[in-house]
């Protein structure tokens, strides 16, 4: 029986940015390390920017309720428990596919253009 995971196992079970997070960190302790005074304003641009890009996509799912990316998925992307391989994990209606393709454009569009004028703005 082991009590410690192994290394490998570690790093798969890492979430999907889990390697941004780790150099962001690093890089963090090291502005922390030669200009300490930094990271106070550093937080706060930070900050600033995340509430900038959740704004931009409540304000895409205000603007655009009845054109959610999900709602053009064949079921509920909830639902789903198990994935097959060689299968779409999340299948689109049938010729809906350019209309999930621009909803979700458009989302990542809308928040983009938040935050960037969040981060234009300080």
């Amino acid at each position: 029986m082991r009590f410690f995971p192994s290394l490998a196992s570690l790093f798969h079970r890492l979430p999907r940015m889990g390697w941004c997070l780790a150099l962001s960190v690093l890089l963090l302790g090291l502005v922390g390390l030669f200009s300490p005074q930094q990271l106070p304003v550093i937080i706060y641009k930070g900050s600033l920017l995340s509430l900038a890009g959740t704004g931009g996509y409540w304000l895409d799912r205000w603007a655009f309720p009845y054109a959610r990316p999900d709602s053009y998925l064949v079921y509920e992307w909830k639902d789903e428990d198990e994935f097959s391989d060689g299968v779409e994990d999340y299948p689109v209606v049938e010729n809906c596919q350019r209309l999930f393709i621009a909803a979700s454009l458009r989302r990542a569009a809308v928040m983009a253009v938040a935050m960037l004028a969040v981060g234009l703005g300080l």
